[in-house]
């Protein structure tokens, strides 16, 4: 790679880094090149990016950004997950490194806080943001429909009670 390559690759590095709330770092070695695919494909589907990178320059990108600490993550084959979104991508490379135990997890970021493989897999099991959504609008549903069917009983047992009368 040329050093205006270099340059480069390193710039659009830091600015991926930068804009990304989630980033994860996983090792690679082992997994076919069909698998990478499958597993790029499933990424891309959610909107995460996942990259195969160049440790030694990709450290030289971490300096400038708030991913720093992730740079002990970078030896051998690595791929970095970036994201919008932590919990999708957790739950993407969780699930599919139990599929395929050649995919490890090193570690990850997520807002400012940095995450060992327990973090990314404590985060893989939150509930996603539109699951999340779903469970409040439940639960603030219930209380009017339990209020609205309180509210019905009365009448309902009144109506019950004049036609059972009207019977007779």
């Amino acid at each position: 790679m040329s050093k205006e390559k270099k340059q480069i690759y390193i710039k659009e590095m830091t600015d991926q880094f930068d804009k990304s709330e989630a980033v994860i770092v996983a090792h690679y070695q082992g997994l076919t090149v069909k698998q990478l695919d499958e597993l790029r494909k499933k990424m891309r589907e959610h909107g995460i990016q996942f990259k195969i990178t160049k440790n030694r320059i990709t450290k030289l990108a971490l300096e400038k950004t708030k991913c720093k600490e992730l740079s002990k993550f970078f030896t051998g084959p690595t791929a970095v997950a970036l994201s919008s979104d932590a919990i999708t991508s957790a739950k993407i490379l969780t699930n599919f490194s139990k599929e395929n135990s050649h995919l490890k997890i090193l570690g990850g970021i997520m807002g400012g806080d940095i995450l060992d493989v327990a973090g990314v897999k404590n985060v893989a099991t939150l509930p996603s943001l539109d699951e999340a959504r779903a469970k409040i609008v439940g639960i603030l549903r219930s209380p009017a429909q339990k209020i609205a069917s309180i509210l019905l009983a009365p009448a309902s047992k009144i109506a019950i009670l004049a036609l059972e009368k009207s019977k007779k």
